[in-house]
């Protein structure tokens, strides 16, 4: 069972947003895929997503370099693969690029060692559940009008949703930002959960205010009131404000969260699987904030946060954000307002060969 070869290519998928009120199908997003193949037969695969065309050729080309050095190891020895690659990618430094390039790759490996095992990721992890609360996000810009966020909000519900996270922080006044959270209120009914994320757009002192504001107004999550390097303004912030603040999607490797936790500077810690470096330093994370108490949320990328979420204790949410639904055949499933594990082994994932030939950079 050891590895053959390794490719990766560049994907440009469409964004189809023809649910929200005006809109249609609009922009695109960027994948970075990796395959890796056994010398038994076995596929896994791996990916990231941009939002933006810039550096993705550069991340693809230092993924595929990296992944030529997987080549003959055991498919079985993840963190032995892991090793080799953090070892050949020391000197483009920790975080950035490298942490990029090593994600999909770390994906695909346990994609594979699911796929030879014949087990679903979530059980290989830890099995602690096959579900998880899922929320939806998507389509909730600052640049839609309230009536807008309200009908994209009516959208979500109406598919099964019972939480959904609004984008805040370009309002003038935080009873702007009010409004905006008390049009989709109007809309959804009292039992649906709003959350809110600012992107990091205040400073400590509007924070707090938006905070107080925002919380009266009934949301149940604030996320990235400010910029995640001033641990101490989140830190304040966490322990004045009764809602719970959710940060960590910024970070890079396992470090900065130690530094965080250690700060208690977040009621939730949300991780970004691209930026975390994928799956193995991934849940290293989750169980550096479960021994603190601190439930953990996945950053988009819903097809694989199912199954990390599903296998730990402290997993909390996951954020529904259908950025690759145009490159799989295998359509997550939302039953209760939860998304469930898929049950095939690995990620439980079946491209669409057709569509990546489609969509493919060359």
């Amino acid at each position: 069972m050891k590895i053959e070869r390794v490719t990766v290519e560049v994907l440009e998928t469409p964004v189809d947003l023809q649910y929200v009120a005006g809109g249609s199908s609009v922009g695109a997003n960027w994948h970075v895929l990796a395959r890796v193949f056994t010398d038994d037969g076995v596929q896994g695969i791996g990916f990231v997503v941009a939002l933006r065309p810039t550096l993705i050729k550069a991340l693809a080309q230092a993924t595929e370099e990296l992944g030529q050095l997987l080549v003959g190891m055991e498919i079985l020895e993840v963190e032995a693969a892991r090793s080799r690659l953090e070892r050949a990618g020391g000197s483009m430094g920790p975080g950035g690029m490298l942490c990029l390039a090593l994600s999909s790759l770390d994906i695909a490996l346990w994609d594979a060692a699911g796929k030879t095992l014949g087990q679903p990721l979530y059980r290989l992890l830890g099995g602690h559940r096959d579900r998880v609360r899922a929320y939806a996000s998507d389509a909730l810009w600052y640049s839609l009008t309230p009536d807008e966020l309200a009908k994209s909000a009516q959208h979500h519900v109406s598919q099964g949703y019972d939480m959904v996270k609004l984008r805040l922080g370009h309002e003038a006044s935080p009873a702007g930002e009010v409004a905006r959270v008390r049009a989709v209120r109007e809309a959804v009914g009292p039992d649906v959960q709003i959350m809110v994320d600012a992107t990091e757009s205040w400073n400590e002192t509007q924070a707090m205010a938006a905070g107080r504001a925002l919380q009266e107004a009934g949301i149940s999550w604030l996320e990235d009131p400010v910029s995640h390097q001033n641990l101490a303004g989140l830190a304040h912030l966490a322990h004045v404000l009764d809602v719970p603040v959710a940060a960590g999607e910024r970070l890079y490797g396992v470090d900065p969260f130690v530094k965080t936790f250690d700060a208690r500077a977040v009621d939730v810690a949300i991780i970004d699987l691209g930026r975390a470096g994928g799956i193995t330093p991934w849940m290293k994370i989750a169980a550096l904030a479960e021994a603190r108490g601190i439930p953990v949320a996945g950053h988009v990328i819903p097809e694989v946060h199912v199954h990390l979420l599903s296998a730990i204790p402290n997993g909390h949410l996951v954020e529904y954000m259908p950025r690759s639904v145009p490159i799989f055949k295998t359509r997550l499933v939302l039953e209760d307002g939860h998304l469930l594990a898929p049950q095939a082994p690995g990620l439980g994932l079946e491209l669409d060969e057709a569509a990546c030939e489609r969509f493919r950079v060359t």
